[in-house]
C-alpha cells in the first residue's frame, strides 16, 4: 500500500509541476501576442527562448545514458535563467543501420527516470526521431515532454530485445508513460508486450486507451460508445509518425528534418547544434588557413591538416580562418562537402571571416557549423573567378540538394551571392517574430509556405549579393560579431591561440613539385634522361633519372588530387610504344606517333584538375598551364639535344659511350663521299660497330666512320660486322 501511494504521489506531483509549467508558458504565450495553436495553421512560441540539442546514441548500451546525463547536466548550467523555459531536443541518432535494437533496459530506465526528474522540470524536453526507433530506446523518448517525428519514422516494438516481459520491465513503462503523459501507459505497454490488446475506447467523457484486462471495468464505469482495436494480440504496437500525428494525436509535430523542426520551433535555422565540448567539458582545439584563391593544392592542404588532426588527437574544435576571393567552384564545392560531412557531434566546425569570403568561398563558411565574421569583413560578392550560367547553376544545385540539408539550414543568401538573378525577400512567420530568407523556390519548400508573410527584398536582380560583418549577423548569415581574434577566442572561451595546424616538409614537397615551374623541370629531365638511355647501352643512370623524376612528377600530382590511374596507365603506354617502335618496329609509324600523343596527353591531364575540354576561363588558363609545362620541357629537350650532342664527348661522365664528332680533313673526306654516295668498295669489309645498331648506327672500317643499318637485327656496340650490300648510300651489314 505504501508503494502504491508513493507511486501515486509522485505521478500526481509530476502531472501538477507540468501543469504549472504549462500555464506558465501559456500566459507569457499570451502576453507576448503568440500563436499557440498546432498543425491547423499555428506553432508554439519559442522565440527568445534558449535551444540545446543533444544526441541519445542508440542502441543504450554501457555508459551511454551517464554519457547523456552529463550532457544535459552541462547544457542546464550554462542555460541563461532569465530567457523563459529552455528548449532540451533529444535526437535520437541510430549508429550505422540500427533503430535503437539492443538497447539495455536498465540503461534506458535510468535515462528515463532522469528526464522525468524535477531536475529537468524546468526544461521542455523534446524527443526528435528523425529516424525509426524500437527497442527499450521507445522508453526514453516516451519520457520526453514531446515527440516529433519524420512522418515516415517508427516508433513501437519495445519488447522485442525481451524474451518474456516481467512485472518489473512491465511497471517501469507504465511509470514512465504515467510521468510523462505524452502517450498513454496503455498504448505504451501495448508496444512492449505482445500478449497485451491496447483499445481506443469513446465514451461520453472522451477518449481513452485501455488495455483488454481493463475494458470490462471500463464498461462499467461509464458510457462507451466505440470501441477500436489499436494494437492486436500477439503483435507488439508500431506506429508511424504521420499515423501517431494525425490518427492519435500522441506526436506533437511531423518534420522532414532538423530544419523543419528549428521553425516549428521558432528557432534560427542552426541553433539546433550538438555542442562537442559537453563532452568531456572543453575545447581541444585547432586553426587551419585558407587564405588566397581556392585551387586543388589549397583544399588537399587543408583537408589533409583537419584529417590529421582529427585522426592523431582528440581534437574537437576547427577553426577555419577564412580569407579567399574565391576560386575554382569545382574545388571550393569539394572542400565543402568534406567540412559539411564531419560529424558535429565529435567536432565543431567555425568559419571565421577576418576580411573576406567572396563568391564561393562563402560555400565554406556556410558548410562550417558557426561562422563568426569580423565587422569589418565581406561576405560574398564577386570574386576571383567569373562563373559560367552552367557553373552557377550546378552550384546552386549542390547547394540546394547537399550542403543544405546537411547543415540544416536556409540557403538563398548564400546562393544568391553566385547567382546575381537570385531574388530573395524576407519572411516572417505568422503569429510569431521569426524570420527567415527565401527565394520562392525555398518558399515552396516549406510544409506550410502560406504561413509566412512576404517582406522587404533583399538582394537585388543582376546584381551578386554582398554583405558585410554587421548586417551578416542580422540576417542569420552570422553567429557572432567581433572585432578581433582575441574576441573570437573569448566567445569560445579558448585561453591560447589555437595550435596553427601548418603543414609539413612532405605536405611543402608535394606543394612545390605540383607547381608548374618543377613540375615542368621533372619532366623536362625525365625527357632527356630517357633519351640518354636510349643512346647509352644497358640501363643505367639515364633510366633510373627518369623513372624517378616521373615518379615524383605523378605522386606530387596524384597527392594533390590531379592525378588518377588513368594518366598512369597513358604514360606507362606511351612509353611502352615508343619503345616498341624504337627497339622492335623499324622506321617510325603508328607506335611512334601514338606513343608520343599519349605521353603529352598524359602528362597534361597531370598538370589539371578536369578531363574535359575547357569550359570556362579558370579551366582554359588551367589548360594553357598544362600546355606550356609540356611545351617548355619539350623546347628545353630539344636544345639540350642539340648541345648534348655537340658537347657531350667532352663530359667525363659520357665520353667513353659518345664518339667525338669528325673535324678537319676527316669531315671534308666524309662529306665528300657522302655526297658523291662512294661506298660500293665497302662491300665484303669487315668493321666494328661503334654505337648500338637500332637497326641503324654506325661502324668503324679501317680509319672511317660510316652510317650502317643491320638487316633488322639489333647489335651492341662493339660488335664485328661485315658489309653484306650497298645500295647508294644505304649500307646494310650483318654480325660476324
Amino acid at each position: 500500500m505504501a508503494d502504491i501511494w508513493l507511486r501515486s504521489h509522485l505521478v500526481d506531483s509530476q502531472r501538477h509541476r507540468r501543469a504549472v509549467a504549462a500555464v506558465v508558458c501559456l500566459m507569457t504565450a499570451l502576453l507576448l501576442g503568440a500563436d499557440t495553436s498546432d498543425d491547423d495553421g499555428t506553432s508554439r512560441n519559442t522565440v527568445g527562448s534558449p535551444a540545446r540539442l543533444v544526441r541519445v546514441p542508440l542502441p543504450i548500451t554501457g555508459s551511454v545514458d551517464d554519457r547523456v546525463k552529463q550532457r544535459i547536466d552541462k547544457a542546464l548550467k550554462n542555460f541563461p535563467l532569465d530567457q523563459g523555459r529552455p528548449v532540451l531536443v533529444l535526437e535520437f541518432s541510430p549508429r550505422g543501420d540500427g533503430t535503437g535494437e539492443g538497447s539495455q533496459f536498465e540503461r534506458s530506465f535510468s535515462l528515463a527516470r532522469y528526464l522525468t526528474s524535477e531536475q529537468l522540470s524546468r526544461a521542455r524536453t523534446i524527443a526528435y526521431l528523425p529516424q525509426t526507433v524500437q527497442g527499450h530506446a521507445v522508453l526514453v523518448a516516451l519520457a520526453c515532454e514531446e515527440i516529433v517525428m519524420h512522418p515516415d519514422a517508427e516508433l513501437g516494438s519495445a519488447g522485442l530485445d525481451e524474451s518474456t516481459i516481467d512485472i518489473t520491465v512491465r511497471s517501469a513503462y507504465g511509470e514512465i508513460a504515467d510521468r510523462s503523459r505524452t502517450v498513454p501507459s496503455a498504448v505504451a505497454l501495448g508496444m512492449l508486450d505482445r500478449r497485451l490488446e491496447t483499445y481506443q475506447v469513446e465514451t461520453t467523457g472522451g477518449t481513452q486507451y485501455v488495455l483488454g484486462e481493463d475494458l470490462e471495468r471500463l464498461k462499467q464505469d461509464t458510457v462507451v460508445t466505440s470501441i477500436k482495436t489499436i494494437i492486436p494480440a500477439d503483435q507488439m504496437g508500431r506506429f508511424t509518425g504521420r499515423k501517431m500525428r494525425l490518427q492519435y494525436g500522441f506526436v506533437s509535430r511531423l518534420v522532414d528534418d532538423r530544419s523543419e523542426l528549428a521553425n516549428v520551433l521558432q528557432l534560427p535555422p542552426r541553433a539546433l547544434e550538438q555542442d562537442p565540448s559537453l563532452a568531456d567539458g572543453q575545447w581541444h582545439p585547432i586553426q587551419v588557413k585558407l587564405t588566397g584563391a581556392v585551387d586543388a593544392n589549397v583544399r588537399r592542404r587543408v583537408q589533409r591538416s583537419i584529417e590529421d588532426s582529427l585522426r592523431d588527437s582528440d581534437t574537437n574544435f576547427v577553426c577555419v580562418w577564412l580569407d579567399s576571393p574565391g576560386g575554382s567552384p569545382e574545388e571550393t564545392l569539394g572542400l565543402a562537402n568534406y567540412l559539411a560531412d564531419l560529424d558535429s557531434g565529435r567536432v565543431r566546425t567555425v568559419a571565421y571571416v577576418s576580411a573576406e569570403a567572396r563568391a564561393d568561398a562563402a560555400l565554406v563558411a556556410f558548410a562550417c557549423d558557426d561562422l563568426v565574421i569580423d565587422e569589418n569583413a565581406v561576405l560574398g560578392g564577386s570574386g576571383v573567378y567569373q562563373m559560367t550560367p552552367d557553373e552557377m547553376r550546378d552550384v546552386r544545385t549542390a547547394l540546394v540538394e547537399n550542403l543544405a540539408p546537411k547543415k540544416s539550414a536556409s540557403w538563398s543568401l548564400t546562393a544568391a551571392m553566385i547567382d546575381p538573378e537570385l531574388v530573395v525577400h524576407q519572411y516572417t512567420l505568422k503569429g510569431s517574430e521569426l524570420t527567415q530568407y527565401f527565394c520562392e523556390q525555398e518558399l515552396d519548400s516549406q510544409s506550410a509556405p502560406k504561413r509566412w508573410e512576404k517582406g522587404a527584398q533583399e538582394s537585388a536582380v543582376g546584381e551578386v549579393f554582398k554583405v558585410t560583418g554587421r548586417r551578416a549577423l542580422q540576417l542569420g548569415l552570422a553567429k557572432h560579431l567581433v572585432g578581433s581574434f582575441d574576441q573570437f577566442k573569448q566567445i569560445y572561451h579558448l585561453e591560447d591561440d589555437p595550435a596553427l595546424v601548418e603543414p609539413g616538409w612532405a605536405e611543402v614537397l608535394i606543394t612545390a613539385l605540383a607547381r608548374p615551374e618543377l613540375a615542368g623541370t621533372l619532366v623536362f629531365v625525365g625527357f632527356f634522361a630517357i633519351i640518354f638511355e636510349f643512346m647509352t647501352p644497358g640501363i643505367g643512370v639515364g633510366g633510373f633519372v627518369a623513372m624517378l623524376c616521373y615518379m615524383l612528377f605523378f605522386w606530387s600530382n596524384f597527392l594533390n588530387g590531379t592525378v588518377g590511374w588513368l594518366e598512369v596507365l597513358l604514360f606507362a603506354g606511351g612509353i611502352s610504344c615508343l619503345a616498341l617502335e624504337i627497339f622492335v618496329i623499324p622506321g617510325f609509324g603508328i607506335f611512334g606517333l601514338g606513343g608520343g600523343a599519349m605521353v603529352i596527353f598524359s602528362l597534361v591531364l597531370a598538370s589539371q584538375t578536369f578531363l574535359q575540354l575547357p569550359q570556362n576561363e579558370y579551366q582554359l588558363a588551367e589548360f594553357r598551364d598544362s600546355l606550356l609545362v609540356v611545351a617548355a620541357a619539350g623546347a628545353g629537350l630539344v636544345a639540350s639535344l642539340v648541345l648534348f650532342h655537340r658537347y657531350a664527348h667532352c663530359a667525363p661522365l659520357v665520353r667513353d659511350v659518345m664518339l667525338a664528332p669528325p673535324e678537319g680533313e676527316e669531315l671534308d673526306d666524309i662529306q665528300h663521299r657522302e655526297s658523291l654516295v662512294q661506298w660500293d668498295y665497302l662491300c665484303g669489309k669487315r668493321g666494328t660497330t661503334k654505337t648500338k645498331l637500332t637497326p641503324a648506327g654506325k661502324a668503324r672500317f679501317g680509319d672511317e666512320l660510316v652510317d650502317v643499318v643491320s638487316d633488322g637485327e639489333l647489335i651492341p656496340p662493339g660488335t664485328e660486322v661485315y658489309v653484306v650490300e650497298v645500295h647508294g648510300n644505304r649500307v646494310v651489314v650483318e654480325r660476324v
